[in-house]
């Protein structure tokens, strides 16, 4: 008997763990990398644990992220709040709650170098009234209202322009049971300027004791029943929907008016509303105008819309709940917008090799608590690519491997229809190489997008890769972009061929063609 059959064989069976591989046994069964710490983080401020993951529900996902993200805060706090504020100045995240979260955390948990690091970095992560509503609600359950807390608050709203705290009370009227008459309240800020004094008297009290013609006209459109003078009061002072009385949301000629100066943002968000009251109709100038912004890459940009947002905007736009009928131009709009929301990059030249995980973990999983399921998003970031590079095998892989039938004109939706119906079975990640070196197929760069679950199989992704490079001569390197806050790594930290990408935003192309060429 040789012994060493068992112990130094490359291909080791997931029940087993590499030789000196830093690994642990989850629950699902099958040894897998661990994330370290600081991993951990970076997963859950982008990815959230919202609807947990096939094998982890929400609750217990979320205790695991807080208790790392708390360890964190112990000891290096800090850094947290500077990664806190990394990621949203960057909007790699396609929701902000888990940012807030972690703030509230430190300003709440942390020394004191770490309070008031969280409580100084407050404006720079929470932008908008809801934000701040959010953060409020985390850091009281955490430690209640202080001095530091007051403050903080009352910071928020005197450095913020007296104009955009009129907007923000009017947009952001209440969220999760606060107002902003609540904390101007409870944190009783000295307003530095008349400007500010008016406007807080508005809130608080309900009074204007100012010339302000934008809170007078939304005083006005509360009262309106007329949907002609409510278009009007919304075009000549740009107020919001939601300062709109609910029962003129059912008038096209509202919606009209508030699509004029409609954020971006807001206009995908809200496209089923204006085609559910008539405005988007085929051929209509509304329409044109819809298809004009989504064309606009310079506007997607300064906008920083999140390519979720826009990925979310296409499926709920395209399936209709049977409320209003998709306008074809639009659907394809949106599709093109998608592509634009990424940083425009020049091809590598590379052979790929896409890998999108079809496992049934992907179809129960969400992204960043959206409607978008994990294969879905995946198949959405595998197209990206091959709009790209000129050189792409796309597969789909669960317990088995097969071809998918994409080319570069394929579009998002038919795309993710068809990986969506294929969801079965366990994640072997490892089947990507396997496949490759098996067939004999030369690639310089393996993408696997996965939930992070990769327990199914007999080898281990590591072990896969590395017989490939030897079988082929080939230096191949492998991405794994993960679509899922797991504690689980596909990619070896320790080798540099390697790289793990947590869920996707602008940059992450960049990113990949900067990794191959290196």
């Amino acid at each position: 008997m040789r012994f060493t059959r068992h112990f130094a064989d490359k291909r080791v069976p997931k029940r087993h763990p590499v030789t000196g591989g830093s690994q642990a046994d989850p629950t699902v069964g099958g040894f897998v990398l661990q994330a370290d710490e600081w991993k951990l983080l970076d997963r859950f401020l982008v990815l959230g644990t919202e609807g947990g993951t096939y094998y982890v529900n929400e609750q217990d996902l979320t205790l695991e992220q807080a208790e790392n993200a708390l360890k964190l805060v112990k000891g290096e706090g800090g850094k947290v709040v500077e990664r806190v504020v990394q990621t949203a100045r960057s909007g790699r995240a396609p929701k902000p709650g888990p940012g807030l979260f972690v703030l509230a955390m430190a300003a709440s948990l942390g020394d004191m170098e770490t309070r008031r690091s969280a409580f100084a970095a407050l404006p720079k992560v929470a932008r908008t009234g809801t934000h701040l509503f959010q953060f409020v609600s985390e850091a009281e359950c955490l430690r209640g209202w202080g001095r530091a807390m007051r403050t903080a608050v009352g910071r928020w709203y005197n450095e913020a322009d007296p104009g955009d705290v009129a907007y923000q009370a009017m947009r952001y009227q209440q969220r999760g049971g606060w107002g902003h008459r609540d904390l101007l309240r409870l944190a009783h800020p000295k307003p530095v300027d008349e400007a500010h004094r008016v406007v807080y008297k508005w809130i608080v009290d309900g009074e204007l004791v100012g010339a302000e013609p934008r809170l007078e006209a939304f005083e006005r459109l509360k009262r309106s029943s007329d949907a002609r003078e409510a278009a009007q009061l919304v075009r000549e002072h740009d107020l919001p929907r939601e300062c709109v009385p609910a029962s003129l949301l059912n008038c096209a000629e509202v919606w009209e008016a508030l699509l004029a100066n409609m954020p971006l943002a807001a206009m995908v968000r809200n496209l089923g509303n204006m085609s559910q009251v008539g405005l988007l109709g085929a051929g209509s100038h509304a329409v044109r105008e819809v298809v004009r912004r989504l064309d606009d890459f310079q506007r997607i940009k300064v906008a920083r819309v999140h390519p979720v947002t826009l990925l979310t905007g296409l499926k709920v736009y395209r399936q209709g709940d049977r409320q209003w009928n998709a306008v074809p131009e639009v659907v394809d709009a949106l599709d093109a917008a998608f592509y634009r929301s990424f940083e425009a990059v020049e091809p590598t030249g590379r052979r790929y090799v896409l890998g999108i995980d079809v496992s049934g973990s992907m179809n129960w999983a969400t992204v960043g608590g959206t409607p978008l399921s994990a294969c879905e998003a995946a198949t959405a970031m595998a197209l990206v690519t091959m709009a790209t590079e000129s050189e792409v095998t796309p597969m789909a892989f669960a317990e088995s491997f097969s071809r998918l039938p994409f080319t570069r004109r394929t579009n998002l939706s038919d795309a993710m229809a068809h990986t969506q119906a294929r969801n079965f079975g366990g994640t072997d990640c490892a089947l990507p190489m396997v496949w490759a070196a098996k067939n004999k197929v030369m690639a310089d760069v393996f993408v696997v997008y996965t939930d992070n679950e990769p327990v199914y199989g007999d080898v281990h992704p590591v072990q896969a890769l590395e017989e490939y490079r030897q079988k082929t001569g080939v230096p191949a390197k492998l991405v794994v972009v993960g679509m899922c806050a797991s504690r689980f790594n596909v990619a070896d930290p320790a080798d540099l061929g390697t790289l793990d990408v947590v869920g996707f935003d602008a940059t992450v192309p960049l990113a990949l063609r900067e990794f191959v060429l290196a």
